[in-house]
């Protein structure tokens, strides 16, 4: 069973009353593990802007994948069938690998790397991994809250190696039933190839509210 962080000591803002696509709600406060997961309990997430500030964000419009609009080509299938998959195995090693300097991912830092790993270790933060032999060539990492699963970053250093991650979160978050969030941030065009979409952040902020107390699906964790 995940573990309560202590309660946040910072008064953090309701993003619900932010400006509408305004994507920075607040600038401030630290990174400490009660702070990082009271914020995604109310729709935010951390992130340093380029000044250095420690900024949180609740994107307006908001990125998410809904888990029945997954789309799966034929090649990426096929693709999956030479890895092998895993949650939980070695989250540390994703978020290095997600945090590579030679990746446009400066914002995960040492102190990001300590603060979600903390996290994971308290039954929150989880990663999907995915091996080629006994490499591991791609995977993804996030917070699970509920029904809740907001995606963080992911890699890849074999083809298709970071979607086929994404499929297997899907399969597992579906598995869940119930109305679960998978928040994306922002719809990117690689994101938005596999279906995600973007909705206001009004509309998220309700999303979230009615995911929140679901089960969470990823403590079991899987492997093979």
């Amino acid at each position: 069973m995940a573990v309560l962080p202590d309660p946040c000591r910072w008064d953090l803002p309701d993003p619900a009353e932010a400006a509408p696509g305004e994507d920075v709600v607040a600038i401030g406060a630290d990174l400490e593990v009660s702070t990082v997961f009271e914020a995604y309990c109310r729709g935010m997430f951390p992130m340093h802007m380029q000044t250095g500030d420690l900024a949180w964000w609740s994107p307006d419009p908001r990125g998410v994948l809904p888990l029945d609009g997954l789309r799966v080509t034929r090649s990426l299938r096929q693709s999956m069938k030479s890895f092998t998959f895993s949650v939980d195995r070695d989250f540390v090693g994703v978020m290095r690998e997600c945090a590579d300097e030679r990746r446009d991912s400066g914002w995960i830092t040492d102190e990001f790397i300590d603060t979600y790993t903390a996290l994971h270790r308290m039954g929150w933060a989880h990663s999907v991994e995915v091996w080629r032999g006994g490499d591991l060539v791609g995977g993804l990492y996030g917070i699970e809250i509920g029904g809740l699963f907001a995606g963080e970053s992911m890699f890849h250093r074999a083809t298709d190696a970071s979607k086929a991650a994404l499929v297997v979160l899907v399969d597992l978050l579906g598995a869940g039933g119930g109305d679960r969030v998978l928040d994306v941030q922002w719809r990117t065009e690689h994101l938005a190839s596999m279906g995600a979409v973007e909705i206001p952040r009004t509309e998220y902020l309700a999303r979230l509210s009615g995911a929140l107390p679901l089960a969470a699906c990823l403590a079991a964790g899987t492997n093979g």
